[in-house]
This record gives structure tokens, sequence and C-alpha cells, in this order.
């Protein structure tokens, strides 16, 4: 595992005039390399023609009079970018395409709206009003009426009825039927463009180069723009390790003894650092140096460390980076039960089971992350990780998880529910992920992630009720079972359901047709079902004693009815 450990900050008000403008010659130059191996990679991708007579490297070392370990880092690091934006790319494309899904089901909603109200229109304008039975229009005697969810419009006449809504619907509804088109259209041009074009990289953020125009003070100051932009542009070197050098880097050399870091920049300036400590991991340092020191055959066994410096404006961060072993004695072991975890926006639901797969306690850690910054976002997460990981070295279990990507479904659901919408942007799951990971392997505790395929309509629909908990510590519950290897079947009385095409599928396959047929279901109405007290069953109506349902809920489950009676 490869960790980055920060040093303590190097103010330049202690260093030599000489050191910092030696730092500043090497920054610039670094930058400068590492923008021209990038860039003139790109333009030779767009024109297919090489732009050089000798080698990239070769070039570089020439043009910014380097030599071969800053010209070889600068090259990796603009590799390691143009990587990174091939991988962007194929995420754009894929957002991209998951969101034209999207505004196709809404193109397609909303012409079948428009054509419902134009037959309607035209049945008005024939002096017979015929009205759709399962639009939300209603007709009520010499009453119109439009049911909604939370509201319903009554028109008094048909004169009133077909002006002040119809006319009104029908003119917006082709109004937003073109903005969707557009939409739609532009959808199309990008994912176009990102499979077309090579893209380049702004070096200082395009944010800080629109500001030399959009902001006041830039205007009126462009030197201060610009300064501002060179330092965001130069502000940072990586040199790349090296595993057959002595110290496992040719430019940077730690003294562990002495605390002292020592380096030549391009121009030829040989830097001493005193007194550089890492407050986290200093220890780790010492001994990854030590190592490499006392390795006798670095070629074969050498563990190389890279060394990168960042210049924040008042002082200097250097940062070591290593390739630190996992600790030996992680607890992988499973024999006495799991803690299952079910991430949510706003708490952690938690499940502790034993080693038959019995329930013997679940919670919930509730957070706040509305309104929060960035980094208050990652405090709050990283307390959490700490209780949810402490809690697990408590009982002696190791962590499972469900292994979830959520960047799909963050822009598949351009025009669902508002209020889920911002919920999900909120959810910071890959940042929980990654912290209780962290976590748990500095304390020696294993994290398994597993399938989250209908875990928590498992949970809902088989045990909230049975042990009186909520549906997240139901679907914690469920990922602790998976994680432990037992197989979540149907209760016996719902196989009559089942249409025979689904009977003799995987268990996942039957679950995802019964949990669709509940859908309509409110949640606590989960609360009362019955599917272990049944003798006989004819539809899901009986799974809920009366009272437990809605009207509209009741009308919609009889319609799925059993293929044959268990006795």
């Amino acid at each position: 595992m490869v960790k980055t450990y920060f040093s303590n900050r190097v103010y330049k008000n202690t260093l030599p005039k000489k050191y910092i403008e030696s730092f500043s010659h090497a920054l610039l130059c670094f930058g400068r390399s590492k923008h021209f191996a990038l860039q003139t990679q790109v333009l030779e991708k767009r024109s297919n023609e090489s732009r050089r007579k000798k080698s990239l490297h070769l070039t570089i070392k020439e043009r910014f009079q380097l030599n071969d370990h800053y010209a070889n880092s600068a090259i990796q690091e603009a590799n390691a970018m143009i990587k990174s934006q091939n991988e962007l790319q194929k995420m754009y494309i894929e957002n991209k395409e998951v969101q034209m899904t999207s505004v196709k089901k809404k193109i397609k909603s909303t012409k079948s709206h428009l054509t419902t109200l134009s037959k309607i229109k035209q049945s008005f304008m024939k002096g017979q009003p015929i009205l759709n039975k399962t639009s939300r229009e209603k007709q009520f005697g010499h009453f119109f009426v439009v049911q909604f969810n939370e509201k319903t419009d009554i028109y008094y006449h048909a004169y009133q009825f077909e002006h002040d809504y119809l006319d009104v619907q029908i003119a917006f509804l082709k109004s937003k039927l073109g903005r969707l088109e557009f939409k739609l259209d532009r959808f199309q041009k990008q994912i176009k463009s990102l499979k077309n074009n090579t893209k380049s990289i702004v070096f200082g953020t395009k944010k800080l180069f629109k500001a030399q125009s959009t902001i006041e003070n830039y205007q009126n100051d462009h030197q201060q723009w610009r300064k501002d932009w060179e330092q965001a542009r130069y502000n940072q070197m990586t040199i790349s390790e090296r595993k057959d050098a002595k110290v496992g880097n040719f430019v940077f050399h730690y003294l562990t003894d002495e605390q002292e870091l020592h380096f030549k920049t391009p121009n030829g300036v040989a830097i001493k650092i005193e007194n550089l400590v890492f407050p986290y991991g200093l220890e780790q340092v010492n001994q990854a140096i030590e190592t490499q020191m006392n390795c006798k055959n670095k070629k074969k066994n050498g563990k190389p460390i890279a060394w990168s410096v960042e210049d924040h404006g008042d002082y200097y961060i250097f940062k070591c980076i290593i390739d630190v072993p996992e600790k030996p004695n992680i607890n992988y072991c499973r024999a006495e039960g799991v803690l299952g975890l079910d991430l949510n926006v706003d708490h952690i639901a938690w499940s502790n089971i034993n080693s038959k797969g019995q329930l013997i306690k679940s919670g919930l850690f509730s957070f706040d992350l509305d309104g929060k910054t960035s980094g208050q976002n990652t405090k709050i997460i990283e307390n959490k990780a700490v209780v949810i990981v402490d809690l697990a070295m408590k009982l002696h279990k190791p962590i499972a998880l469900e292994k979830l990507d959520t960047t799909k479904s963050k822009v598949s659901h351009t025009y669902g529910s508002k209020k889920a919408n911002k919920a999900m942007s909120q959810f910071a799951y890959n940042k929980m992920i990654s912290t209780i990971k962290n976590r748990a392997s500095k304390m020696g505790v294993a994290v398994f992630e597993i399938n989250p395929a209908y875990t928590s309509q498992i949970g809902k629909i088989k045990y909230m009720k049975r042990f009186g908990i909520s549906i997240h510590q139901s679907a914690s519950y469920v990922i602790a079972r998976r994680a432990m290897r037992f197989k979540e079947t149907l209760p016996p009385v719902l196989h009559s359901l089942l249409p025979e095409k689904i009977a003799g599928l995987h268990h996942w396959a039957q679950w995802k047709w019964v949990s669709s047929c509940l859908s309509e279901v409110r949640k606590h109405a989960f609360y009362r079902i019955e599917l272990f007290a049944c003798n006989k069953i004819g539809s899901m109506n009986q799974f809920f004693p009366p009272g437990a349902l809605s009207d509209l809920e009741e009308k919609g489950l009889l319609k799925v009815k059993g293929r044959k009676s268990i006795a």
C-alpha cells in the first residue's frame, strides 16, 4: 500500500535567499517541462504526426537543461495526467449516455401526456368532451377536476377547463418538448466531442484563468492575477522513485539521524533542509529509508521512495511517498460473525451478527452533512469512521460493506424528486468507504465488500418487522449475512405467487419480482406484514391485516394472483 507522509512546514523566512531562488527556478523548470511533455503528446495525438526528431526524454533534457531524473519525473507526471484524462473521458461518456436515457424517457412521457391532452382538446372542439379514464383529468357532473399528488384543481365549466387548463398545458408541453429535444441534441454532440476529440489540461485551473476577466480585483490589477496564475501553475514538483538508488531516490537524500533533507536543484545548487520531521509517520519514513539502505540486492528487492515539494506561498511542504506493507495481524476471521454496515446520506446503520447469522444487536450512527463545507464533511465522516472501527475492534470482528458505484445514479434521475436528488448529491459514499477502509487498515481490521443486490428490499420485506428495526438496519443485517455467505431465499409462502418463468430462476431474480410488486407499498406498512403466519395465500393483499394498506395500494396488489394455493 502506497502512503504519503507530510513534513512540518518549512517557512521561507528561515531559509537563505539563495535556496528560495533555487526552489523557484526548480519548480518553474519542472512545471514547464511537465506542461511541454503533456502538450507535445496531446498535439501529436491530434495530428497523428511526430513533432520532434528525438525521444521526448532527450527533447526535454535539452530544451530545459534538466538531468535524467528531473526529465524522467516530468514525463511520468505528464503520462499519469494523460492516463487520468482518458479514464475521466470514459466516465464522462458513460454519464452522458445515462443522462440521454433519462431525457429520452422524459420526452416519451411528455409526448404521451401531450397526445392525451390534444385528444381531449379535439373532443371539446367537437362539442362532446371525452376524458381518458387513466388520466388525472376527470369529470364529475358539470365540474372538471385535475388530480395531483398534493392538490386537486376544480374547474366549474367546460369553457374554463378548456382555456385555463388545456390550452395552457398544451402550450407548456410543446415548449417543454422543444427544450428536451434541444437538450438531447446537446448531449449527443457532447458525446461525439468526447469520443473524437483529445482534451488537454489547463494548468492552474480554468476558474483562475477566467478570473482575469470576471473578478474586479484582477481586472484592475492584471499583474496580481499573473502572479497568482504562475503560483498556481508552478507550485509543485514530484521526483519519481528508483529502487536501485541507495536511499530509494537519486535526487533527494534524507538523513534519518540528523533529520536533514539534501538535494540538488537543476541549476546545481545543493540545498539542505534542517529539522525536517514528519509528525504523522516519522517512524515509517525512517524505517523505509533504513530498509532500502540495508538492502543488498536493490534491483531485485529494493523499495523505491518518491519525494514531492509544494510551495504554499509563505512556506514549503515536503512529502515522502513510500510503499508501506499491510499489517501482518489483520483480523480476517469470520468465525465469530461480522459487523455489517449500511451507509446513508445522514447516518450509518450497523448490525452485529454471530457465526450462525443471527442478529445480536443493531444501531445507528447519525450525522448531518447538510450545509457543511467539504472539509467539515470530511471531519464528520472521519469521526464516525473512528467510532465504527473501534466498535469492530471491541467486537473482534471484520467489517462488511456494499460495493456501490454512485457516479451514474447521481445523474440518472434528473427529472425525479428534488428532495431525493438533493440527498443523492450530498451522499458522500466514496469518501465514507475510503475513510472507513483507511482507518480499518491502520487498526488491523479487515473490510469485506459484497454485492449490494436487493439488500434493502430483502431487509424491508423479510427482517424489518421480525426484529422491529429500521429498513437501513435490516439492510445492514442482510449485508452482514451475505458477507458470511448465507443465502437469502424467499419465505415459502411467497413461492406460490411467483410466475412459472421466475420460480426456477436465481433467488435474486425472485426477489426482484417480489420487490417490484411491493414497490408502491409504503415502508411503514411492512411493520405489519405477515409472511410466516399465513397458511394459505391467494394474493399479496393477504400479507397485510385490514387497515394496513391504503385503497390505492390494495387495488395495486390485487393484480398479483397466486399460481396455486399452499395448504
